[in-house]
């Protein structure tokens, strides 16, 4: 079950200024959002790291 807390709307005001574009340096994670979102998850819930569901990605 897939379940997002940003809107598609919101996501796509934030996910300009996200880092990890073609051309930052570094190295740069698969799916920005579903990062944000589990950051989020983090926040909302006040659970640890290693709590975090599946569905975010472990």
């Amino acid at each position: 079950m897939e379940r997002r807390v940003l809107s598609d709307k919101q996501w796509a005001l934030m996910a300009p200024h996200c880092l990890g574009k073609p051309g930052d340096a570094g190295r740069r994670g698969t799916d920005k959002r579903l990062f944000v979102e589990a950051v989020l998850w983090i926040v909302r819930t006040g659970s640890p790291w290693r709590d975090l569901p599946e569905e975010f990605g472990k």
